[in-house]
């Protein structure tokens, strides 16, 4: 009987041990029971944005530009509406930090132009998915509505040339179609091609990519109305750096019945206020 109480006690007392060690291992290396990954998830979180601020439009763009997409602008006699023109109005907005805007509309004996600024700046709430990467996102969703023409087989050559070469936003890649119309934007000269042909319109003017603007960025040209009323040409230029995304829209009307916008001319314009934008931004 003696002999089996000591071999129960002994045991007894190596299980003690065994529990001590165990509790005493466990106690010393926390991350022993840790899931392998968090670390690694908490390693791979996504980046922020360059931008955490965004400029005020309004005074982004300078009386120099606001004369050459505005002609109106200088036919203001009094001084006060002149300075009130130049000045612009600001789009209601409830965070400047994420979202600005600016608008302007001056009238001409010639046409009734206008032109808006938008700047959103795009913050991601995932955090595996960086502000830039939900920038690209929104963009390409534009780009998309936007519904450009693909590059032809013929052009394609051509339009790798013209963007490596480009100088400004506007004259920066090229892209032809004969499957997508733009709703009939004039040719070099400023006449409307026939019917509204895409094949009148030069390969360089048809809404396009454009390269040498921020990270991304598109080039839209529509043309609106016909017959009795004057066409009214929209050029739209849309450009992401980082995770601020840029839309410019100028707008012009002819007073005159027949009168059609000239499409280069109102690009350039937009291309080079795009490229303004841009590398105020540093972009």
């Amino acid at each position: 009987m003696q002999r089996k109480a000591y071999v129960t006690g002994t045991a007894a007392l190596l299980a003690a041990l065994l529990a001590g060690c165990t509790s005493g291992s466990g106690g010393g290396s926390p991350t022993d029971d840790a899931n392998p990954g968090d670390a690694g998830t908490a390693t791979t979180a996504a980046q922020p944005g360059k931008y955490s601020t965004l400029p005020e439009p309004c005074r982004a763009v300078d009386h120099d530009t606001l004369d050459s997409l505005l002609p109106g602008i200088q036919q203001i006699t009094d001084p006060d509406q002149r300075d009130k023109a130049y000045q612009g109005e600001a789009t209601l907005t409830y965070d400047t930090d994420r979202q600005v805007g600016c608008r302007w509309k001056v009238d001409s004996a010639d046409a009734t132009d206008r032109l808006s600024v938008d700047m959103e700046r795009v913050v991601s709430y995932d955090n595996t998915v960086s502000d830039d990467d939900e920038a690209q996102k929104l963009f390409t969703q534009k780009e998309t509505a936007a519904d450009l023409p693909e590059p032809s087989a013929s052009s394609t050559a051509g339009a790798t040339s013209a963007t490596t070469g480009a100088t400004t936003g506007a004259a920066s890649g090229t892209a032809s179609t004969s499957g997508k119309p733009s709703g009939g934007p004039s040719g070099p000269s400023g006449t409307s091609s026939p019917s509204g042909s895409p094949s009148g319109t030069p390969a360089d003017l048809q809404p396009r990519t454009l390269s040498g603007l921020g990270d991304e960025a598109y080039l839209d040209d529509q043309l609106g109305g016909s017959g009795s009323t004057a066409e009214q040409r929209t050029v739209t230029v849309v450009f992401r750096t980082s995770n601020v995304i840029v839309t410019i829209q100028y707008e012009e009307q002819p007073t005159a019945t027949g009168t059609v916008p000239d499409s280069k001319e109102m690009q350039d314009r937009a291309g080079n206020l795009a490229s303004q934008l841009a590398d105020a931004l540093g972009g």
